[in-house]
C-alpha cells in the first residue's frame, strides 16, 4: 500500500511539474511575440512594407 501511495504522490508531482513547464513555455512565447512587432496576435507574420506582395513577371 505504501508503494502505491508513493507512486500516486510522484504522479501528482509530475503532473504539476508538466503544468508549470507548459505555463513557462506559454509565457516565453508571449514575450517573444510581444517583443516582435512583425507578429500579430495569432502569431502570423504580418505584411512587411519592404517586401513585395507579388513576384515579378518574367
Amino acid at each position: 500500500m505504501f508503494e502505491y501511495e508513493m507512486q500516486q504522490l510522484r504522479q501528482a508531482d509530475l503532473v504539476r511539474e508538466a503544468a508549470q513547464e507548459h505555463r513557462a513555455n506559454e509565457a516565453r512565447k508571449a514575450r517573444r511575440f510581444g517583443r516582435n512587432a512583425e507578429y500579430d496576435a495569432d502569431g502570423r507574420v504580418s505584411h512587411s512594407p519592404r517586401r513585395f506582395r507579388f513576384v515579378r513577371a518574367a
